[in-house]
C-alpha cells in the first residue's frame, strides 16, 4: 500500500463521521455484480422502504477500487473480499466487517487455456497468468503457489481487471487466469478449470466476500444497518430454502440475470460456486466471532508476499457482530 493511499485512508478516518451524516439519507452501496440473491434487492424498492435510504447500487471490478471509494467517503457500505479487507484495515481504513455476503468456492477458479499445457498448479511455472491484483482471486493464486512450492517469480503474474482478462484471453496473450464470473464462464469456452477457491480454502487460504461499513456511519444508523442485514438474510434464505427451484427460467434467476447482465442459463451454476450463510450462523466462532484472527492471518500472508507493509497485532476493532446478531432475531 503506497504512502499516498495510506495518507488518504487516515484522512478519511478523521472525517468519517461527517461523511456518514452527509450520506444518511442517500447512500451508495458497493457490490461486485455477481448474480447472487442480494441482487434481488438492487432490482426492487424493498431495501429502500426498510431503511428509508435513497440507494444507488455501484458495481466495482475489484476490492482495491472499493477501498479507494470508502476511503474517500463516497461509499459507506459495500461488499469487500477477505484479502482487500485485510489490506484496507491494515492501512487504517475505518471499516467494520458486519456480515458475510458469501463464502467463495468454485465461483473463483484457475482456468487454463486449451493447449497451454497447464493441468495443475505446478504447471504454472514459466506461464503467464492474469488476475486482479489485491483481490480474493489473487490471494487464492498466491496460496496455491505457496502450497505447490512455487515462488511468485516462477510465474509471470499480470495484474488485470476482469474485462481485461477476457480481452487478453481472446488475444491469446495469457495462458491462464484466476477469475470470477461472468468472465470465468466466457473463458471456459476455450479453457478448463484447474482448481477453485474451495480447494485453496482446504489448503489454508479461505476467501469470502464480506459486508463492510464505515464505522461512524454504522454507529449513527444502527437500526438501518440491522434492517439492511435482515433484507440480505431474507433473500439468501429464499435461495437456501430450495436452491433447485432457482432454474434458468425461474423468476428469481431471471431477475438476477436482468440486474447483472449474466446469462440466465449460467446463473444456477454460478450460485453453486458460493456458500450463503444464514444470519443466525454468522455470529458463531466459525465466522464473525472468529474473524479477527483470520484477518490477521491473511494480513500476515500478504506481508510475507510483499503486498502490504505490516500487519496489525489485533483486528478485533474491525469486526462487529452485533448488527448480525440483531438481524438474526
Amino acid at each position: 500500500m503506497s504512502l499516498k493511499l495510506k495518507h488518504i485512508l487516515l484522512g478519511a478516518a478523521a472525517s468519517a463521521l461527517l461523511a456518514g451524516q452527509a450520506l444518511a439519507e442517500k447512500i451508495i452501496i458497493g457490490h461486485f455484480g455477481n448474480p447472487t440473491p442480494m441482487q434481488l434487492l438492487s432490482a426492487s424498492d424493498e431495501l429502500a422502504e426498510a431503511t428509508g435510504w435513497e440507494i444507488e447500487w455501484r458495481k466495482f471490478d475489484a476490492g482495491t477500487d472499493v477501498i479507494a471509494a470508502m476511503a474517500s467517503g463516497d461509499v459507506v457500505l459495500s461488499e469487500l473480499g477477505s484479502s482487500p479487507i485485510a489490506i484496507g484495515t491494515s492501512s487504517g481504513l475505518e471499516i467494520e466487517l458486519i456480515a458475510y455476503s458469501d463464502v467463495i468456492g468454485k465461483a473463483e477458479s484457475l482456468i487454463a487455456r486449451e493447449g497451454s499445457g497447464i493441468a495443475s498448479v505446478a504447471d504454472l511455472k514459466g506461464k503467464t497468468v492474469g488476475v486482479p491484483i489485491g483481490s480474493t482471486a489473487h490471494y487464492s493464486l498466491m496460496g496455491a503457489l505457496q502450497h505447490e512450492g512455487l515462488a511468485e517469480t516462477d510465474v509471470n503474474i499480470v495484474g488485470m481487471k476482469p474485462d481485461d482478462i477476457a480481452a487478453a484471453w481472446g488475444q491469446g496473450t495469457i495462458d491462464a487466469a484466476w477469475i470470477w464470473q461472468p468472465v470465468q464462464s466466457e473463458i471456459l469456452k476455450t479453457g478448463s478449470l484447474v482448481i477453485g477457491a474451495d480447494q485453496t480454502a482446504e489448503w489454508g487460504f479461505p476467501t469470502y466476500d464480506g459486508w463492510v461499513v464505515n464505522k461512524a456511519f454504522a454507529e449513527a444508523n444502527p437500526d438501518k444497518i440491522v434492517a439492511f442485514l435482515k433484507a440480505i438474510d431474507k433473500v439468501n434464505g429464499m435461495y437456501l430454502a430450495n436452491p433447485a427451484a432457482w432454474t434458468a427460467d425461474s423468476p428469481e434467476v431471471q431477475a438476477l440475470a436482468a440486474a447483472t447482465g449474466a446469462d440466465p442459463a449460467q446463473v444456477p451454476g454460478i450460485l453453486e460456486g458460493f456458500t450463503f450463510l444464514p444470519m443466525s450462523e454468522q455470529t458463531s466462532e466459525t465466522w464473525l466471532a472468529g474473524a479477527a484472527p483470520k484477518i490477521k492471518t491473511t494480513a500476515e500472508f500478504l506481508v510475507a508476499a510483499g503486498r502490504i507493509d505490516a500487519a496489525l497485532n489485533d483486528y478485533s476493532a474491525f469486526v462487529n457482530p452485533t448488527y448480525a446478531a440483531a438481524a438474526a432475531q
